[in-house]
């Protein structure tokens, strides 16, 4: 074996050395990430087992499992109708956010329309703009629709859509973060499927729903992934939207346990988080692989 031979072998077996110490480092990396992760989830799910004096003390696992702290929290409150007021909500927003923003989203990537890229840039301005800048304005757009809770045409007198669902609904129907989602998605399609339907004659509205939609569903399950998690766990908004207690939705309920610093209820409390949190970790499971592709094809493209 000559020595050029001999080095390049070394050289190829030094380099596979060094890919699988990174590889097993990233593993040591990424198991205790996931480990620091899930800790937070099992320290409730085993808390809401606890007695009200375990609690008080620090121990892992409770000395008797309390199967009727799930019983006895669900009667502390109305946590069927804000079960019911959730559903409601997380149904009410998604559809027309599947639809409308994944219509705009088509509609910036594969349309030619003037100023498209103005349009792409205003909606990235908007994806810095926190939510909690817009409850003031957006209260006061809720409060003052014409004709809607005793307004007359210039949304003067009444108390508009405050406390009702569209209160609740309505202005969540479309979001700038998921239609840039969806039109990055959309930038990676081929142009030419939406071109050679336009030459046999289909419409834009045909192109979307029979052509491109289809090709689509890792963007609509991640669109629809992230806004049931934000409407599933939506408090501020409806907390200054509403005052009756048939509209409140289901962390509202959570709120029953905590009237206090030192009144803290944590096994009911624990107990009722681990139901809430439980829809959100089965429809991840359900839909991560469509959620992965979605999140792996929408990324910053021109």
């Amino acid at each position: 074996m000559s020595s050029a031979t001999a080095t390049t072998t070394g050289g190829s077996a030094t380099r596979r050395t060094s890919v699988s110490l990174a590889k097993a480092l990233l593993v040591v990396v990424l198991a205790v990430a996931g480990f620091l992760m899930i800790v937070p989830f099992v320290w409730m799910l085993l808390t809401s087992f606890k007695n009200l004096n375990e609690v008080n003390g620090f121990s892992w696992l409770p000395d008797q499992i309390e199967w009727r702290n799930y019983v006895n929290a669900l009667k502390a409150a109305p946590f069927a109708t804000y079960f019911r007021n959730s559903v409601i909500v997380v149904v009410g927003q998604t559809i027309p956010v599947l639809f409308l923003c994944t219509a705009a989203g088509y509609a910036l990537a594969q349309l030619p329309i003037r100023g498209r890229k103005g349009i792409l840039n205003y909606f990235i301005v908007l994806l810095i703009v926190p939510f909690q800048v817009l409850i003031v304005p957006l209260f006061l757009v809720v409060r003052r629709v014409p004709f809607a809770g005793g307004n007359d045409i210039f949304g003067n007198g009444g108390t508009g859509w405050l406390n009702t669902w569209a209160a609740l609904i309505v202005p969540f129907v479309s979001a700038p973060l998921y239609t840039f989602l969806a039109r990055q998605f959309f930038v990676s399609l081929p142009a030419e499927l939406a071109d050679a339907a336009r030459v046999d004659g289909v419409s834009e509205i045909g192109i979307f729903f029979r052509i491109m939609a289809p090709l689509a569903a890792p963007a609509f399950v991640t669109i629809a992934l992230f806004n049931v998690e934000s409407a599933w766990n939506g408090f501020i908004w409806p907390l200054v939207a509403t005052s009756s207690e048939s509209l409140r939705p289901l962390q509202f309920g959570l709120a029953t346990f905590a009237q206090g610093q030192g009144n803290v209820q944590w096994p009911f409390l624990m107990a009722m988080s681990a139901l809430a949190t439980l829809p959100m970790i089965l429809l991840f499971v359900f839909g991560q692989r469509y959620f992965i592709a979605g999140m792996a094809t929408s990324g910053i493209k021109g």
